[in-house]
């Protein structure tokens, strides 16, 4: 049986993340999850789907959390009769559930049953206006039969605070907390026509709608079939770019055009200026200029080239937004992109230095 690994970092990690060890804040940038965030909204545009995902965690996170408060009040009071006594039972039997939420295929023997046994537990215990005196449940406004008036849906939990553990509720997690964030994961992403609307297969879509609507579920399970099809797209559409991007190379889109640009002006300026030298019979030490426009054309055409400022990456230094950078602390990454620099950097003077011997001196002749 497996144990779920640590949310701290794994220094030592001689490989590329995952993207569960990403989604889960295992990682250091520029493979963290801000990161990937910044991609899937910027380059990827379907940062909806890494939100569905985030929100689905977090859900998952307040049913441990209300779990846990009812588990620790059950052990310290006496059980009633009845539904209570088996809630007890279950109750006990979950034990710490501090492993962090993620696709099904990830969890071990033990992660799914505890899950399972939740989820369960949360259908059987519904709280109901009839029984407000229920042990363990905060007591509810409403009813739970029957589908609710739908939220109005807002900036998702997860974009407006990428960096905070989603992990661990500073405050008392009530029982109508967990159904308004069910509610509020359907009616902004699932529903046709919703604000943030993701596209899924409609047999998906429709199974969560009646679930949540109909027989008024909220337990994590609603959520899984979705939430593993989110993480695979993502894993197969978005992930592998995302690594390209920021485990082989140090330089956004935006910023790559801008150096094709200048690097193109500068090797046009550097031809230019080399034929004009030549055709007046300059002398060798006035082309030794020409090393300048060339350096510059040569340098920037390989980092757009190979999507790497090779400077850059020497000093440690990833951009994630334009002129914005973050210092590169996974240390897999930074081996990586130092021994692509160095590369890049051996290109970029061999090319430049055959450029300048050619045309510094060649024999000149004035026309």
């Amino acid at each position: 049986m497996s144990k779920t690994p640590s949310p701290v970092p794994d220094l030592n990690r001689n490989r590329l993340p995952t993207l569960f060890e990403t989604l889960s804040r295992r990682t250091l940038p520029p493979v963290d999850l801000f990161s990937f965030y910044i991609y899937m909204r910027d380059q990827q545009r379907s940062v909806d789907y890494l939100d569905f995902w985030l929100d689905v965690a977090q859900h998952m996170s307040l049913c441990r959390h209300f779990v846990r408060d009812l588990r620790r009040s059950v052990l310290v009071s006496t059980p009633e009769p009845g539904d209570s006594q088996r809630s007890s039972a279950i109750l006990q039997s979950l034990g710490d559930m501090s492993h962090h939420a993620g696709p099904s295929m990830f969890a071990s023997e033990k992660e799914k049953d505890q899950d399972a046994q939740m989820s369960a537990f949360l259908r059987e215990a519904r709280p109901d206006q009839d029984r407000p005196d229920r042990p363990g449940f905060h007591d509810s406004p409403q009813s739970s039969n029957g589908p609710r008036p739908r939220p109005s849906p807002g900036i998702s939990s997860a974009s407006r605070d990428i960096t905070s553990d989603s992990h661990s509720p500073a405050h008392t997690v009530a029982r109508n907390d967990i159904r308004a964030s069910a509610e509020k994961i359907l009616y902004t992403f699932l529903l046709p026509g919703a604000e943030r609307e993701i596209i899924l297969p409609g047999s998906i879509t429709q199974d969560v709608t009646t679930a949540i609507e109909e027989y008024a579920r909220d337990d994590p399970e609603v959520f899984d079939v979705a939430k593993d099809y989110v993480f695979q797209a993502m894993e197969r559409d978005a992930f592998p770019g995302f690594l390209r991007m920021k485990a082989l190379g140090n330089l956004i889109p935006a910023s790559l055009i801008m150096r094709l640009i200048i690097g193109l002006l500068a090797m046009f300026g550097g031809f230019w200026a080399a034929f004009v030298l030549i055709f007046l019979n300059e002398t060798r030490i006035t082309r030794l200029w020409l090393i300048l426009p060339f350096t510059l054309g040569v340098y920037f055409l390989a980092s757009y080239q190979y999507s790497l400022d090779p400077i850059l990456a020497l000093v440690g230094y990833s951009e994630y937004t334009p002129f914005n950078f973050s210092r590169i602390r996974e240390p897999y990454i930074r081996k990586l992109l130092t021994q692509r620099a160095i590369m890049v950097l051996a290109v970029t003077l061999l090319i430049d230095a055959a450029l300048c011997v050619l045309f510094i001196l060649v024999p000149g002749k004035r026309l």
